[in-house]
């Protein structure tokens, strides 16, 4: 069993094509655990693994490995930088203690790094920011590094200055340690005097690593002061404290699909971040009595973990990993504190990419996994019964864009039970019923979320999904005031039908739906027959006149009517009322009402005003604004008709860098050239 202090674990960070996954694998080679470097390109990557991964060259989940790197163990968890799926980068983020952020050398800073900063200092993760693809034509180390430093506030130091570019690079510069480090065939490292061009370079930024270094700590401030340098062991002690407390972040270069600089990002690792037993005790909530506990990351410290991804298997069933926060697992079951339910395990393994190796025990600062797990789901928090502890569970994103899902004629409920296998998997999905449009919704975080959704329900359970746009569900109403006579005779031979009514139709208050006064004086319609009136006109309502939507906020009087004393009946009085509601609603201004939404969208400043004119185009209105940290947010309402897509559009708009939430608010008049398009629709579709 190895020791706490020995164990690093770390979530790779950043934007899409940063070169995460590239350097995760760089990172195992170099390391010996695995045996050929894969590539993402090629397909044969160790961490993108799952097929939908190999055909869009992207990371879509977290995926797993740990390596032993001068006798400690790092377990390495790799994240998808694409929006659509960056909820599994979130729940990545909250469990681990470190975080490396990956910044293209050529492309640097983009829109979507700037999330992935959030996330680290909302999480107050001590951080290694790694500058990839150094050896790709116009890498641009410092020009990297100053764009990091103007746009968040990770404040970069750094660490190691390369030796070259492009083609040419073939090392790095060890400023803290003052000396030259060359990279090597199989990965290693040569150590050599730093080259004479670059001399001046190096003394510069190991001054100003000094400095940076002096200003997180008081005593070494006043020394800096005073004597102008810290010695090699106060250098050394302090970059060690302000990177754990994630006052600086250091920078390194590597060029990761050549295996250039992978060992010196693992040496930073295991030399100046926090093992697990140094961060921060985790808080959690007593569950017994609601007090709040902390549970720091020691061996003998009673055991927590908490579940942060669920994998469903068709073979091996439900697969969950956890973080383990303290103490030690061992034996062959846990306690769901979330669920107050005992759980039994069969083996506990650690995930190698796709691959699981069994361990007897786990501790502190390790992912591990169990399988078929009955009642655990993702943001569990597992522990032991006799010192029950809950942690805080991340929300997932909302979901911004649904489609209506249909297959195959019989294959219904096939579909519907893997989709909710699915749900465990990814709480970002989300599946109901809408009753007004009969339509089955699948709604996610953006298009090419329910795709590859989609892709993994045709691989893993044989079913082939349809994804269509949803309906909008429109409702119908009547702007003004009519009576009107109902009236159902059918008396040809044998027992006949008959049934007579005379109704006053008049708009309700929008939202009062239906409200029925019965005004007959005397007996002209029987007691008996006049709720058949009303069920006649509620079901007429269901369907709608004017385009098949459902009928709201109208009053109904019942004021007159005959009858018949053998072929009346309450069948014949529910067809007379259900006539005078149709007849009545074509001579009292119909009008259709469509759904208006609430929207929040936040976005940079940069974008307001083309996002704002979007949405007028849009036919929304816009609210007010307010103002966070780097977004403005804008507040409107829209037509639900209007933003069925929006996810892509405003993708598109902002380069990835806005979002937005949704809620319905109300029901308004359809503008009339629009409502004539839809009622053109359903009756050429009747």
């Amino acid at each position: 069993m190895q020791d706490v202090q020995q164990i690093r674990n770390t979530v790779i960070l950043g934007h899409g094509n940063s070169g995460k996954t590239t350097l995760a694998e760089a990172l195992l080679f170099t390391a010996g655990a695995i045996k050929r470097l894969g590539k993402v390109d090629d397909g044969n990557s160790n961490m993108d693994f799952e097929p939908e991964e190999t055909k869009r060259h992207i990371t879509i989940g977290a995926s797993f490995n740990h390596l032993g790197w001068k006798k400690h163990d790092i377990f390495i968890t790799d994240t998808p930088g694409d929006d659509n799926f960056v909820n599994e980068s979130r729940f990545a983020a909250q469990v681990a203690d470190t975080a490396i952020l990956t910044v293209g050398a050529v492309s640097g800073m983009r829109g979507q790094t700037e999330k992935f900063v959030d996330l680290i200092q909302d999480n107050s993760l001590p951080c290694l920011i790694c500058i990839t693809k150094m050896d790709k034509e116009r890498a641009d180390f410092s020009k990297t590094v100053a764009g990091i430093r103007e746009n968040t506030g990770l404040n970069p130091v750094a660490l190691y200055l390369p030796i070259g570019a492009e083609d040419a690079f073939k090392g790095v510069v060890d400023i803290a340690a003052g000396k030259a480090l060359l990279f090597k065939e199989d990965g290693s490292l040569d150590t050599a005097d730093i080259p004479a061009d670059l001399a001046d370079e190096a003394r510069s930024l190991r001054e100003t690593l000094m400095e940076y270094v002096a200003e997180t700590d008081d005593l070494l401030i006043e020394k800096f002061l005073e004597e102008g340098e810290l010695t090699d062991e106060e250098l050394m002690n302090g970059l060690k404290k302000a990177i754990k407390s994630a006052a600086i972040a250091p920078v390194c270069a590597c060029a990761s699909l050549a295996g250039k600089g992978a060992a010196t990002v693992l040496d930073t690792l295991v030399s100046f971040f926090p093992s697990p037993a140094e961060m921060p005790a985790r808080q959690g909530i007593n569950p017994k009595n609601q007090d709040v506990i902390e549970r720091p990351g020691q061996a003998d410290a009673p055991f927590s973990a908490q579940v942060f991804k669920t994998m469903a298997d068709p073979f091996a069933g439900r697969l969950t990993i956890f973080r383990v926060f303290s103490g030690t697992l061992k034996g062959d079951n846990f306690y769901n504190a979330t669920k107050d339910e005992s759980e039994r395990y069969g083996q506990l393994f650690v995930m190698a990419g796709k691959e699981q190796k069994p361990v007897d025990a786990a501790i502190p600062g390790m992912v591990v996994g169990v399988a078929k797990l009955k009642e655990t789901t993702t943001g569990d928090t597992l522990c032991e019964e006799a010192n029950p502890i809950v942690y805080p569970a991340l929300e997932p994103l909302p979901a911004v864009i649904a489609y209506a899902v249909s297959t195959k004629k019989g294959d219904e409920e096939k579909l519907f039970s893997s989709i909710t296998r699915l749900l465990d998997e990814d709480l970002t999905l989300k599946l109901y019923r809408e009753q007004q449009t009969h339509q089955t919704l699948l709604s996610g975080v953006g298009q090419v979320h329910l795709e590859v959704t989609g892709e993994k329900i045709k691989r893993k359970f044989g079913i082939e999904l349809e994804l269509q746009p949803p309906r909008v569900a429109y409702r119908e109403t009547l702007k003004g005031r009519t009576t009107v006579q109902g009236k159902h005779k059918k008396q040809s031979g044998g027992r006949g039908q008959f049934g007579d009514c005379t109704i006053e139709m008049e708009p309700l208050a929008r939202g009062e739906h239906f409200e029925f006064v019965d005004k007959i004086v005397g007996g002209v319609i029987p007691q008996q027959y006049r709720p058949a009136v009303e069920k006649g006109i509620l079901e007429a309502m269901e369907k709608g006149v004017i385009a098949g939507y459902p009928f709201v906020d109208l009053k109904v009087n019942l004021i007159d009517g005959s009858y018949h004393n053998v072929d009346s009946s309450e069948m014949a009085f529910k067809i007379a009322g259900s006539l005078a509601f149709k007849k009545g609603v074509m001579e009292a201004q119909p009008v259709l009402l469509e759904p208006i939404v609430n929207m929040e969208v936040r976005v940079p400043k940069d974008f307001v005003g083309d996002v704002m004119g979007d949405l007028n185009s849009r036919r929304g209105r816009v609210l007010g604004m307010d103002s966070a940290a780097k977004y403005e947010i804008i507040n409107a309402q829209v037509p639900q008709a209007e933003i069925l897509l929006y996810a892509l559009d405003l993708t598109s708009m902002t380069g990835g860098r806005g979002s937005f939430t949704v809620e319905f608010s109300h029901y308004e008049e359809v503008p009339a050239h629009i409502a004539d398009k839809i009622i053109a629709e359903y009756k050429a579709e009747d």
